[in-house]
């Protein structure tokens, strides 16, 4: 029997980290012929976790160019990829959560008529400006995708109120599988600082914050509350924020925290020296997707500088709660994980609910059930 040919598509650095390990996993299955297509939506990032994962793509399309749009990011993973498919014709697509490198490969595998796989499926605010283009980007893909492998059972009741209930599959998230090959007590930073910071004597706070929709005043009251905690705190904490390249963003960090001796403003960091940073953490404070995923599996408290998330198990869960972007409400809720050792160990000691290591077999078995290559459905990751 043939092997089923998959091309697994992304362009960014969190789909890059999520998606590296099933890449591996389908490598290593003998029931696949795998390919990987990278669009390099984010060239240098991306990169970076490409090396570290050591993955070669067979496909690069290299569409990064300067002050790019959504629009030119559409068009030319759109055109690139119609002639990648034409090359290869692979039997599925899988693609990734929600950029606009995994809508444009939903729409040009669409166009093909190849079979698409959505991984990391089901995720919705329910407000399609937030957050933006995101959440149209994999409400889109959700109608295009023959396959959607759900992190959770949430997700999938998220498909199931929009009529997909076809080829759903709970998995568990493929970041929990990445974070078991990333995470080293001997790690050493390539970034000196973050060698030289006292881990347990202090407690480090690790902070992101780059989305579109907190540009102008949400981001103003950010920065302002980080400053207010960096001071209040001085002799307690370190804040290490990587500041993402955006101009917006490197404006707005270094014009409140600038000059603060116990904030630590760092170019932005490679996956597995992100993953280390958060295991060695005290509290995150974050506007990114992933990172409400990655640091609860770490054992660590998430406060969310947005006004909603498309991930409430974590929520539910007691591993994160949603901070927004007012200024005073930020400082305070910081305040209390920072003062309160009984809050801080609710949330630290709360199950993670988003995975145990073994979605990228799931997924595998999926496909192979799908195709009837087997009739055996995978197992459903069940959070418990």
């Amino acid at each position: 029997m043939d092997k089923l040919k998959v091309m697994t598509i992304f362009g960014t650095r969190p789909e890059a980290i999520k998606m590296a390990p099933l890449v591996k996993e389908l490598e290593n299955r003998p029931e696949f012929e795998s390919y990987c297509c990278v669009t390099a939506q984010h060239r240098q990032m991306l990169d970076t976790v490409l090396d570290i994962f050591h993955i070669t793509p067979e496909f690069d399309l290299d569409i990064m160019e300067a002050q790019q749009s959504l629009s030119t990011i559409t068009c030319k993973c759109l055109l690139g990829l119609e002639d990648v498919f034409q090359q290869v014709r692979p039997d599925l697509v899988l693609v990734h959560g929600d950029t606009s490198t995994t809508f444009a490969g939903s729409l040009a595998a669409f166009y093909q008529q190849i079979a698409v796989g959505h991984v990391e499926a089901g995720l919705r605010t329910g407000d399609k400006y937030s957050p933006f283009p995101e959440e149209m980007n994999r409400s889109m893909v959700g109608r295009l995708a023959d396959l959607h492998f759900c992190p959770t059972e949430t997700n999938r009741r998220n498909l199931a109120r929009e009529g997909v209930v076809r080829g759903v599959f709970v998995t568990g998230n493929t970041v929990i599988d990445a974070l078991g090959t990333t995470v080293r007590d001997n790690f050493k930073f390539t970034t000196e600082v973050l060698n030289k910071l006292d881990y347990k004597g202090k407690k480090v706070i690790v902070v992101t914050c780059h989305r579109r929709e907190n540009y102008g005043e949400p981001m103003e009251q950010i920065m302002t509350a980080l400053r207010r905690i960096a001071i209040a705190y001085e002799d307690q904490v370190e804040l290490v924020y990587p500041v993402h390249l955006s101009p917006v963003v490197q404006e707005a960090a270094r014009s409140h925290l600038d000059g603060l001796e116990n904030v630590h403003l760092v170019d932005p960091l490679t996956a597995d020296e992100m993953h280390n940073l958060m295991a060695r953490s005290y509290l995150v404070l974050t506007d990114s997707g992933g990172l409400q995923e990655e640091a609860p599996a770490l054992g660590k408290p998430v406060l969310v500088l947005r006004r909603e998330t498309e991930r409430p198990e974590a929520v539910a869960a007691g591993t994160v709660r949603i901070a927004g972007t007012n200024g005073p409400d930020i400082f305070d809720m910081a305040s209390e994980l920072i003062e309160s050792p009984a809050a801080y160990a609710v949330m630290a000691h709360a199950v993670n609910p988003y995975g145990d290591g073994k979605a990228c077999r799931r997924i595998a078995d999926g496909i192979l059930y799908h195709f009837g290559r087997t009739d055996r459905p995978p197992e459903t990751f069940k959070n418990r």
